[in-house]
C-alpha cells in the first residue's frame, strides 16, 4: 500500500464519516502488519453503526488478543501516517486516534467487519454498543444528549437483520449493566415512535 497516497486521499475526503472509515482501515492495516489486531469501540463504533447519525469526533481503538502494544512501536506505526501526539492519542488527517487499552467484551455476539479502501476494520459487537449507550443515557442520571445517541443506536439496530435481541437482553441484565427495563422501554419507544 502506498501510504502517502492514502494520507492524501483521507485528508482530502470532505465527508467526516467516510474519512473516519478510511483512516480506521489504514490504522488497522498498519497495526495488523506488525502483528496487532485492533477493534473500533466506543463512540466511533456508534458512529459507524449509525452511519454517521452520531459523530464522535475521534476514532477509538482497543487491542484484541494482546495485553500490550509497545509504546515505541505504536509511535513508529503512527509516524508512518505523519501523526502528531502520542503515545496513546494522536492527531492525523484532521482526526484524533486514541488507543484505549485491552478490549473488554462481555458479548457472545460476533464482532462485525467493515471493508474500507485501506483495509477491513473490526467493530465491537453491535449488541454491546447498544447496551453501553443505554447505560450511559440513564446512569448516573438521565442525560438528554446520551439518550439521543442511545435512540440513534437503537433505531439503527432495529434495522439490522443480524441483531441478536436475546443477546441484547442477556447483556442488559448483567450486573455490569442492569438496564434491561430501560432497553426494553427504549426499544418499544423507538419501534413505535
Amino acid at each position: 500500500m502506498e501510504i502517502e497516497g492514502a494520507i492524501a486521499d483521507i485528508t482530502s475526503t470532505d465527508d467526516l464519516l467516510e474519512r473516519a472509515l478510511k483512516l480506521s482501515g489504514l490504522v488497522s492495516t498498519l497495526f495488523a502488519d506488525v502483528g496487532f489486531r485492533l477493534v473500533v469501540v466506543g463512540g466511533s463504533a456508534v458512529e459507524f453503526y449509525t452511519e454517521g447519525g452520531y459523530m464522535s469526533g475521534d476514532i477509538d481503538f482497543c487491542r484484541r488478543d494482546v495485553p500490550h502494544i509497545p509504546l515505541r512501536l505504536a509511535q513508529d506505526v503512527m509516524a508512518k501516517l505523519r501523526a502528531t501526539g502520542g503515545p496513546r492519542s494522536w492527531q492525523v488527517c484532521g482526526l484524533f486516534v486514541d488507543m484505549l487499552g485491552f478490549l473488554e467484551n462481555e458479548s457472545t455476539s460476533p464482532m462485525r467487519t467493515v471493508d474500507t479502501p485501506y483495509g477491513p476494520i473490526t467493530l465491537v459487537p453491535r449488541e454491546l454498543v447498544l447496551v453501553e449507550r443505554v447505560l450511559a443515557a440513564y446512569y448516573p442520571q438521565t442525560s438528554v444528549e446520551a439518550l439521543k445517541t442511545a435512540q440513534q443506536m437503537m433505531a439503527s439496530s432495529l434495522e439490522d437483520p443480524f441483531m441478536d435481541w436475546v443477546e441484547v437482553e442477556r447483556l442488559a441484565d448483567l450486573n455490569d449493566f442492569k438496564v434491561l427495563r430501560e432497553v426494553q422501554c427504549l426499544k418499544a419507544e423507538v419501534k413505535n415512535g
